[in-house]
């Protein structure tokens, strides 16, 4: 999947913002001289710069990152296996961090596509550009092992870790190192991920269930193990998710017109939420 922006801001006024786990790798190119910045957490005043062109590896945790800056930026979302497209490192490797594009491509190569992201004249454009050039590199990639591919089509069809293990005929451990270095984290980490993104697309779009019905519908034991879980991937709650009602689920506002939103790390809020599940 690729996608273009203009820089606009999701919500405006936000200067901060938490960027949630997607379970896949990305690449982000930023059409300026302003780099991505990425902070410890909300109270980081300095952050970290990461630079204008960066592969965003596989996280399980939430990042808060500087938006709001209106610099056009253009992306990809890497389907496992595909990493090889800009660097022979295992995913594994690359996962939980940013790494710059130009210490995994050449730089001839990342010169040519930058001047012809500033010259494209339109969203489009560049969409057009960025896909030549990942369609250029498609001859050599070696593509991704069938075992992968088949363990990726049958989780997404529901299967379980043990089930497909037995299904491959493999070890525990064949199967968990391989798909690790091909995907960034290992299979069970990748289907909580799975559930964790269906549970966000839920509470975005269903706003009328309640969160005990969210939680049966997709497939947690109960109420309080889908909040820990919840929690451990994006750093707050379902139920304060909601509040905070953000423009697009992956993308959630940490400061409004200078004001800092304050759910991060609220004890009290989180104790309060977790009596009401006891």
């Amino acid at each position: 999947m690729m996608w273009a922006s203009d820089g606009a801001p999701l919500t405006a006024g936000v200067t901060r913002e938490m960027a949630l786990p997607i379970g896949a790798m990305h690449i982000a190119i930023r059409l300026g001289d302003q780099p991505l910045c990425i902070f410890a957490d909300a109270r980081d005043e300095k952050g970290e710069s990461v630079g204008t062109s960066v592969l965003n590896g596989v996280r399980v945790r939430a990042y808060c990152r500087q938006v709001g800056d209106p610099v056009p930026s253009v992306g990809a979302v890497l389907r496992p296996g595909a990493v090889e497209l800009l660097s022979r490192a295992p995913a594994g490797v690359l996962a939980s961090r940013h790494t710059r594009l130009e210490d995994l491509w050449p730089a001839r190569e990342l010169s040519r596509l930058l001047q012809r992201l500033h010259e494209a004249p339109s969203l489009d454009a560049r969409l057009l550009v960025l896909e030549d050039m990942l369609s250029a590199r498609l001859p050599h990639l070696r593509g991704i092992d069938p075992l992968i591919a088949h363990a990726l089509m049958r989780f997404d069809e529901g299967a379980t870790v043990k089930a497909f293990v037995i299904e491959s005929g493999f070890s525990h451990r064949h199967v968990a190192r391989q798909f690790t270095e091909a995907v960034g984290v290992g299979p069970k980490t990748y289907l909580r991920l799975l559930r964790f993104n269906r549970t966000l697309a839920q509470l975005h779009a269903r706003p009328e269930l309640c969160l005990a019905e969210v939680s049966i519908a997709m497939g947690y034991a109960d109420q309080a193990h889908m909040t820990r879980e919840f929690k451990e991937f994006s750093t707050f709650s379902p139920d304060r998710f909601r509040r905070i009602a953000p423009a697009h689920p992956r993308h959630v506002p940490l400061f409004a017109n200078g004001t800092h939103v304050s759910f991060l790390q609220d004890t009290s809020m989180d104790q309060r939420e977790s009596d009401k599940t006891n």
